[in-house]
């Protein structure tokens, strides 16, 4: 048994075809199955139920996949904590982000890590908040950038930013004309919103309860840019997180961006990580780039 074998199991598993598997390795689909059949024939198990049109993973099969996965993060940290050792800015980095953070969050930071940290390779997966959490856990990832408070307390935390919402709403709606909208204006008004599974909606639908308004329940959108689109066509109104409004619209936007008054709502971006990682420092690092790049934007307070 070794380590190439099982990160062929784990690539079968995750892509559930063959070739695709394969490609994922760099190596021939010949290749890959003849390993799997050594390593089959090794454990004396049959891992991988194998026909022309599915790939199914039998019981035992699932098991080691899972050990599997285990036992190749396990070695990735121990290669990156020897490079490491002696700069905690080196080696490899697997990062999670929400959806409705990582495409708006990663053009503000990303340049000053480059210039930053050019001996840190990051790799960026983006999830819904409970698979991140599942992710980490299984250490198939080593920090998350999300939407806070989290419901567990088995991962260490640290604060980033809090991210203001504006209301973004079509220009012909008569409140367009206003400069600034205050939370009591959106009473009787349907918002439109996430579909679940997206942290986003909870924290959507706490300020619409606080605000008296009420979700327009036919219809749910899959990202913030469906949301966008849909504003746009004049379907309705939605709450947008600060660093999803653009810097800039011009007059032939179809969509206007109110910030609100004081109080104004918004929603705490934060870090998770598993507790007593020996990469704390490098998280901590992260933190202070992060809330550097964020301090550009002066309505966006850490």
């Amino acid at each position: 048994m070794n380590l190439r074998e099982l990160e062929y199991l784990v690539a079968v598993d995750e892509e559930r075809h063959f070739h695709k598997a394969a490609e994922r390795c760099f190596v021939s689909q010949p290749t890959l199955s003849g390993q799997l059949k050594k390593l089959e024939r090794e454990l004396g198990v049959l891992l991988v139920e194998r026909n022309t049109r599915h790939v199914v993973m039998t019981e035992v099969g699932s098991a080691v996949t899972q050990q599997a996965r285990q036992l190749l993060a396990g070695v990735r940290q121990i290669k990156d904590l020897a490079s490491s050792y002696h700069d905690p800015m080196t080696g490899q980095l697997h990062v999670g982000l929400i959806p409705t953070v990582a495409p708006y969050l990663l053009p503000v930071i990303m340049p000053a890590f480059r210039e930053q940290y050019p001996h840190m390779k990051m790799w960026l997966h983006e999830q819904q908040t409970s698979v991140l959490l599942k992710m980490l856990r299984q250490a198939e990832l080593d920090l998350l950038i999300l939407a806070l408070p989290v419901e567990t307390d088995e991962f260490s935390e640290l604060q980033l930013y809090d991210e203001p919402f504006q209301l973004a709403l079509s220009r012909n709606e008569p409140m367009a004309r206003q400069k600034m909208i205050s939370l009591a204006e959106l009473g009787e008004h349907e918002m439109l919103l996430l579909e679940e599974g997206h942290c986003l909606r909870k924290q959507a639908l706490d300020v619409c309860f606080r605000a008296g308004a009420t979700e327009n329940t036919a219809f749910h959108a899959s990202s913030l840019e469906t949301l966008r689109h849909m504003v746009g066509e004049g379907m309705g109104m939605t709450l947008m997180p600060e660093l999803a409004v653009p810097a800039e619209t011009g007059s032939r936007d179809p969509i206007r961006y109110l910030p609100f008054s004081e109080p104004k709502p918004s929603r705490a971006i934060g870090m998770l990580y598993r507790k007593a990682s020996y990469r704390e420092q490098t998280f901590i690092n992260i933190q202070q780039s992060i809330q550097t790049s964020i301090d550009t934007r002066s309505s966006i307070k850490k």
